[in-house]
């Protein structure tokens, strides 16, 4: 219980962090929207006869997935702050496990992830993306399991980085061509040799494609639009999850005890 109540209590105050900042949550939530409107309505207006799909839910479910995996490991960031003001000491020398301070950190980034993706929803519904019900339904366990994955994936990003600056520059840099290699706005079907290699060892590729699994789950566009199925996704995602979580936290600890 002792565990429960300090993964709890870390996760609530990164919630109310967040909710305590308005211009943190405005930001997050327009760029998903310019992703979807303009570029899921601009792809489908000019590509979408070629393709035979549905250009607009192709792109939301690629930003849907990438929104909320990409909030979930740069709120992590917020260790390192919590490193800058000497939090992150008073937390490791409580009488807690640190793997459930880090996972504590990871709940609460998530929680943060999942508002922004129920928000997503509602605005591909808005803008006309087929969402029934069940859909919506089969995508809520997708989203925990996105932003969890997320969340782990920066804690090994962020682990080992001495300042936020640094932290900032690094994660785009990281992020950025995740982007295009996960397929989050285009198709990855067929790549150069060289392209399809680093997809393939892109953690984003495997959120964005689990996404796709379910959402495209006996449509007859699934196999225009999804590259695995939804047992190597989640079998992908667990096995790296368990690495990205061991692994930071042992190098953020690290870095801890050799300041």
């Amino acid at each position: 219980m002792r565990i429960v109540n300090a993964v709890l209590v870390i996760a609530y105050r990164d919630l109310m962090k967040f909710l305590r900042d308005p211009a943190r949550i405005v930001a997050t939530f327009i760029f998903p929207v310019i992703f979807i409107a303009a570029l899921g309505g601009s792809l489908q207006a000019n590509l979408g006869s070629t393709a035979g799909y549905d250009f607009l839910a192709f792109v939301f479910t690629g930003v849907f997935a990438q929104t909320i995996f990409q909030s979930a490991a740069s709120g992590i960031i917020s260790l390192i702050q919590d490193r800058e003001n000497d939090f992150s000491q008073e937390l490791f020398i409580s009488p807690v496990s640190r793997y459930a301070i880090v996972f504590g950190k990871i709940c609460g980034e998530s929680l943060v992830a999942l508002a922004q993706g129920l928000a997503i929803v509602v605005f591909g519904i808005i803008v006309g993306v087929p969402l029934a019900i069940p859909r919506i339904i089969a995508l809520l366990p997708v989203a925990v399991v996105v932003s969890l994955f997320g969340g782990a994936f920066g804690v090994l990003v962020l682990s080992n980085l001495k300042s936020q600056q640094a932290a900032d520059q690094v994660f785009t840099f990281i992020m950025l061509p995740q982007f295009f290699l996960a397929g989050v706005f285009n198709p990855i079907q067929v790549l150069p040799f060289y392209l399809d290699v680093l997809s393939r060892i892109s953690p984003l590729r495997y959120a964005v494609d689990l996404a796709r699994t379910v959402y495209y789950a006996g449509s007859p566009d699934y196999p225009k639009v999804v590259l695995g199925s939804l047992l190597f996704n989640v079998a992908v995602i667990a096995a790296l999850f368990a690495v990205f979580l061991v692994v930071g936290t042992i190098l953020f600890v690290r870095g801890e005890r050799n300041r």
